[in-house]
Formats: structure tokens, sequence, C-alpha cells
């Protein structure tokens, strides 16, 4: 592939470009090494030279993307500290690239990183919010994430440690609050679930650590004010009662028990019954 030189008659070429592998291998420096910015805008002025249906324009584009990956990687270690793998970051970034490829027009006077970064970077935040999170957070907390995350390595590198949420709101001047609001809704990616075991906790699943609420609990008062009701009994009914409600036993079974009627023992049940029920103490 051969380049015409700006301001250089149409006849007149520059040396043949070489494939983007050896691109590559030339810009990592020494004698002969390429400048990625002066490349790339020779490679968009060739291509705003060919025709759309041009063989070639497949492989200068193909040339376009090679030489600015480390671009995408650039960007990409911004999100370093997200759970998803380096490399899924980087594929998702290349396509931004591309898609700045396909729209950068030279005549504009933007140099094309300062073009091509928020392309990026955009496609890169918009697999985040669409694809990743399991767990819907609104959008100004996943923005403001990447700026407290930036701000988290900023200050461990300077302070040596990891920094605290004052440190982190100083430095960005917000409140304190979004800062903790922005680092649980950084964290909240993929929702766990309750029956998975987790190994720091001798494989036990979160599902066996909560707590449930216990039907009993709401009987408590009620139990106490029939305690309190019962003790008013004379000795036999309260014994009738704690046979009938809390052994579970039949009128007839009691009957058998005390040595007397089962009439007489429903009489009785009822007379208690309506007694506890008014809560008024026994009468004989």
């Amino acid at each position: 592939m051969s380049v015409r030189t700006q301001g250089s008659a149409p006849e007149e070429r520059i040396e043949e470009l070489p494939d983007p592998a050896e691109l590559l291998a030339r810009r990592s420096g020494g004698r002969g090494a390429v400048d990625v910015r002066t490349l790339t805008r020779v490679l968009f002025e060739r291509l705003a030279e060919l025709p759309p249906d041009a063989p070639e324009r497949a492989r200068v584009r193909s040339a376009l993307i090679e030489i600015n990956i480390p671009l995408v990687r650039y960007a990409a270690t911004r999100f370093r500290s997200r759970s998803e793998p380096m490399e899924d970051i980087v594929q998702v970034g290349t396509i931004g690239l591309i898609n700045a490829i396909d729209r950068f027009d030279p005549g504009r006077g933007v140099q094309f990183p300062t073009y091509a970064l928020p392309t990026i970077l955009g496609e890169i935040k918009r697999y985040f919010r669409d694809n990743v999170r399991t767990m819907h957070v609104p959008r100004r907390l996943q923005e403001l994430w990447v700026q407290v995350s930036g701000a988290m390595e900023e200050l461990t590198v300077t302070h040596g440690r990891v920094p605290k949420v004052p440190e982190i709101a100083a430095n960005l001047r917000i409140p304190e609050e979004d800062v903790r609001a922005c680092l649980d809704a950084g964290r909240a990616y993929n929702a766990a679930s309750l029956e998975a075991a987790q190994e720091h906790e001798g494989g036990l699943a979160l599902l066996d650590r909560l707590g449930y609420e216990d039907s009993a609990l709401a009987d408590v008062e009620h139990r106490d004010m029939v305690r309190h009701l019962l003790v008013q009994l004379p000795e036999r009914e309260r014994r009738i009662v704690m046979l009938r409600f809390f052994a579970n036993l039949t009128q007839s079974q009691i009957s058998t028990e005390l040595g007397m009627s089962q009439m007489h023992v429903s009489r009785l049940l009822s007379r208690i019954l309506t007694r506890l029920r008014t809560g008024n103490s026994w009468e004989e």
C-alpha cells in the first residue's frame, strides 16, 4: 500500500506502508520506529482518497485498528477494578475504536486519540451498564463510580494505604454521602445466590446465616396474658385448661383423667373460657 504525502503531486508517492503487524513491531522503539499519531494521520488521509468500493479500504482500516489498540488498552485500565476480565473490556473498547474510525473526519483538525477516547470509554461504560450488572444502579452513581475509583487509586499511591471516605470526598469535592452510596453501588454488579456456599464461612450458604421470623412471636403477649389469668383459676379448672389446650386431650379423655362426666367437663370449659375472654378472675 502506498500513501501520498500532504501537498505532494498526485504521482508522488512515499514508501510502501508495511502490514499492521510490522507497523506494531516498528513502533516499539529504536531506529525506524513509527510515530503512531503521524501514521494514523497518514492512514486517514489515504482512507479519504479511496472510493467506498475500493478493496484497499479494508487493509487501511485494519491498519488503523491495529496501531490504535494501545489506546483501547489505556482506556480499559480505568476499569481494572471491576470484576470483568480485562480482555473482555478490551474487546468491547475495540468496538468503540472501530466506531470512532468509521466516524472520524480528519478535516475538522482534531487529533484522532482526542476524538476516539470518549467513544471508547462510552462503549465500555454502556457494556457495564447494560450487560454486566444484574442489579439496577442509577446511571448517575455508575458514572460517579468511575471518578471515585480513579480517586481511590490516586490517593492509595499518594498515602500508601486505602483512602477513607472523607479523603475521597475532599479530593472530588462531593458530599461523603455520595461517596458511600457510590461505593455500595459500584460493587453491586452481581447478585449472589442465597443457596451458594461461602468458602470463608465454612461452606455455609447465605440462607443458613439469615434470620427468620418466628411465627410464635405474635403470641407472646397472648401467652403472657393467659398465664396471668390461669394462675387465678382453682386447681381443678386450671388442670382442665392445661389438659385440653396444652396436652391436646379430648373432653372424653379429660373426663376419664379427672373422674367426672364429659358433660360436666364441657360445662366447666365453657365457663372457664368465658371468664378468660373477659379477663375476669375465677369466682366460684
